[in-house]
């Protein structure tokens, strides 16, 4: 059984997301960043890791591809034309609306207090509104980002939504919105959510 190792509070939760639409059985370890449970296969501290065959796959998008590769669903072949432009809304998410969000995290509390500047959360809060002016424009009939089909970016479109709303960053309305309220509903999200749950249950 695959091994996923990282606190839902992390990127870890996209990788979990995609376990559940792909209903694919994983034991979970909720561990901190940089205890002892990563650190003994991830050096860099970094959450999540997945545990494959014996094998450690870090970075939480590139483990996200590599799983629905593998189950041949939730993405287009690659070398596809369509994997192309799926590609680009992967890179899109996480660059221009994820980058934001994680900059605006680093200078609130990740960094330490003498390396953090206050005065880039206007910036990033600006350059997170540009971004989603950009997603406005870029939206086709939907109801995904791949048209008919969902695919790795709605899951990391819904991951930094929440990111948002948790960092009190402005979401659109309108068919954006709808959008996101789609993407939040999911089956899978509500198996998710309560597995996550029942950790949070568990005696400490």
């Amino acid at each position: 059984m695959l091994r996923l190792i990282g606190t839902p509070k992390a990127r870890t939760l996209r990788v979990m997301w995609m376990l559940e639409e792909l209903e694919e059985p994983y034991d979970l370890d909720p561990a901190p960043p940089h205890g002892e449970a990563i650190l003994a296969v991830n050096p860099s501290g970094k959450v999540p890791a997945l545990i494959v065959d014996g094998t450690v796959l870090t970075e939480s998008v590139a483990i996200c591809q590599f799983l629905a590769d593998r189950a041949g669903r939730l993405t287009f072949p690659a070398g596809t034309i369509e994997r192309a432009v799926q590609d680009g809304w992967t890179q899109f998410i996480v660059d221009a609306i994820e980058g934001a969000l994680w900059n605006a995290g680093k200078h609130s509390f990740v960094l330490p207090k003498e390396m953090r500047v206050p005065a880039l959360k206007p910036v990033l809060r600006w350059e997170f509104d540009r971004a989603m002016k950009t997603l406005e424009e870029r939206f086709g009939d939907g109801p995904w980002l791949m048209g008919e089909s969902f695919t790795l970016p709605d899951i990391l479109m819904g991951h930094a939504a929440e990111w948002a709303r948790m960092a009190r960053f402005d979401l659109p309305g309108g068919p954006i919105g709808a959008y996101i309220e789609r993407v939040g509903n999911r089956p899978a999200v509500e198996r998710m959510r309560a597995r996550i749950a029942s950790l949070e249950a568990r005696p400490a």
